[in-house]
C-alpha cells in the first residue's frame, strides 16, 4: 500500500508509475521523512515508483523535529531520512542510522563515488544535491582592467586593489561577514583552505590557535579593507543586494544564491549580464579549496529489518539515479548524478565538487565551535585584539560549552 502525506508527491508518484519511467523492483517497506521542497519531492516520487515496495512519505518542513523520534522505535517508523551535513549528526549521535557499505556493495555499484558520504570511514549517506560558496565576479570589470579571473584570495586582493586604484569601485569585494553564523562560516572556509584541522585527532579538543588559524584571520581582515565598512552586518541577502546595486565586483557567495544575481530582476543589465561564476578560491599554498561542500542526501534506518533496509536502499538509489533528470527537474537543484547538465548558475558549485572541496565537518561538537567563532572573530577584524588572543578566546568559549555538553571532561 502506498501512502503519501503530500498531495503533489502522490500525483508525481502516480505519474511515474504509470509511465514506467524507473526500472526498480524491491520487496519491503520504504518510509521517507524529509523536507518538502521540489528536488526532494522529485527524489521521493521516483523512490515511490519502485515496484513491489510498501511505500509512504512524510515530506514536511518539520522533518528535523520528527526524524530522530521516528527512527528510534524498533521497528523504526521511517526507514530513511533525507538529511544534510548538519542534520545527519543528530541521527549518528542517537545511533538510529546504519552504515551502508554492505548495501552499496550489493546494490549500489552504479552510484558515483562523489555521492557516497563517509563518516569515520563508513558510508553513512548517499548525497544527491550540493551547494557551496565560490567566486562570483563581474566579467566586464575584470576585462576593462585586463585582469584574469582570480583563483586565490591573494589574487582577489590584487584585483581589488587594481579596481580601487582605477576608480571603478571603492569597495569591490563582497562577503557574508555578518557577525554570528555567517562570520563563523567564512572562517571555517578559510581555515580549511589553509589546511588546518579544527580538533586534535580523535578528540573533541579544539586546536585552531595555531599558524593556520592566524593565517585565516589575517586573510579575512585583509579582505575587509576592500569591503563596505558595514561588512559585519552583511549576511548573504545584504551582500547580494550590494552586488545587484553594482557596488561589488568580487565575492565568495553560495551557489544557491547566484540564480537571482544572474536573472534580469533587481539589477541593471550591465550587472546581471556580466555576472559570472567560477570555482572555489584557495589561500596560501595548501592547495585545499577554501570552501565547504554542503549536501542533501538519504540514509537508512538502523532499527528496521534487513529486507526493509535493502528495499529502502534500492528504492532510494532509483530515486537519485540519472533517470530523474529531465527538462522539468534539471533546474531544481545542483544534482550530483551523472548526466546533470549544469546551467551557468550551477557551474561554481560543480567546480567546487570537482575540486575536492571538503564537506562541512560532521562532528557532534562542530556547532559549538561555530558559535564560538561567530561570537569572537569581530574583535580581531575591528582591531581590538590580536589574532592569537581572538583564537584563544574562541578556544576558551568552545571548551566551556563542550565541557557543559559532556564532550570534554
Amino acid at each position: 500500500m502506498k501512502i503519501w502525506k503530500n498531495a503533489m508527491l502522490g500525483t508525481a508518484v502516480a505519474a511515474l508509475t504509470a509511465t514506467g519511467a524507473y526500472a526498480c523492483e524491491a520487496d519491503g517497506r520504504v518510509s521517507i521523512i524529509g523536507n518538502e521542497f521540489p528536488a526532494i519531492q522529485t527524489v521521493a516520487a521516483a523512490a515511490g515508483a519502485c515496484e513491489g515496495v510498501d511505500f509512504s512519505a512524510n515530506l514536511t518542513a518539520d522533518h528535523q523535529t520528527l526524524n530522530v523520534a521516528g527512527m528510534t522505535g524498533n521497528p523504526a517508523e521511517y526507514t530513511t531520512a533525507i538529511v544534510a551535513n548538519s542534520s545527519i549528526v543528530a541521527l549518528i549521535n542517537e545511533d538510529v542510522i546504519r552504515p551502508l557499505d554492505d548495501l552499496v556493495a550489493q546494490y549500489g555499484q552504479d552510484i558515483p563515488q562523489q555521492q557516497l558520504i563517509t563518516v569515520d570511514g563508513k558510508v553513512m549517506a548517499v548525497a544527491f544535491m550540493a551547494n557551496a560558496q565560490h567566486l562570483v565576479y563581474r566579467a566586464d570589470v575584470l576585462e576593462q582592467l585586463g585582469l584574469d579571473v582570480p583563483t586565490s584570495y591573494e589574487e582577489v586582493l590584487a584585483a581589488a586593489e587594481a579596481i580601487r586604484a582605477a576608480g571603478v569601485m571603492e569597495y569591490p569585494v563582497g562577503g557574508s561577514y555578518a557577525a554570528g553564523w555567517n562570520l563563523a562560516q567564512e572562517f571555517t572556509n578559510m581555515y580549511i583552505g589553509t589546511g588546518g584541522e579544527f580538533f586534535t585527532p580523535g578528540t573533541a579538543e579544539v586546536s585552531i590557535n595555531n599558524a593556520q588559524g592566524v593565517e585565516a584571520l589575517e586573510m579575512m581582515k585583509a579582505l575587509t579593507a576592500y569591503m563596505n565598512p558595514d561588512y559585519l552586518t552583511h549576511d548573504s541577502n545584504a551582500t547580494s543586494a550590494e552586488w545587484e546595486a553594482g557596488n561589488v565586483a568580487l565575492m565568495n557567495m553560495w551557489g544557491s544564491r547566484t540564480g537571482v544575481l544572474m536573472d534580469d530582476e533587481g539589477s541593471a543589465p550591465e550587472v546581471y549580464e556580466n555576472t559570472a561564476v567560477s570555482g572555489p578560491l584557495t589561500v596560501g599554498d595548501s592547495g585545499t579549496p577554501a570552501t565547504t561542500l554542503w549536501w542533501d542526501g538519504w540514509t537508512v534506518a538502523k532499527n528496521v529489518s534487513d529486507a526493509d533496509a535493502a528495499a529502502t536502499f534500492q528504492a532510494m538509489a532509483a530515486g537519485v539515479s540519472s533517470d530523474i533528470l529531465n527538462d522539468e527537474t534539471m533546474s531544481q537543484a545542483v544534482w550530483l548524478m551523472n548526466g546533470f547538465e549544469a546551467a551557468p548558475v550551477n557551474e561554481g558549485v560543480l567546480a567546487s565538487v570537482a575540486a575536492g572541496s571538503r564537506p562541512y565537518p560532521m562532528r557532534p561538537f562542530q556547532g559549538l565551535l561555530h558559535t564560538a567563532l561567530g561570537d569572537n572573530i569581530a574583535d580581531f577584524l575591528q582591531g581590538n585584539e590580536s589574532a592569537e588572543q581572538t583564537l584563544a578566546d574562541v578556544e576558551a568559549a568552545y571548551t566551556a560549552a563542550a565541557t557543559e555538553k559532556g564532550f570534554l571532561q
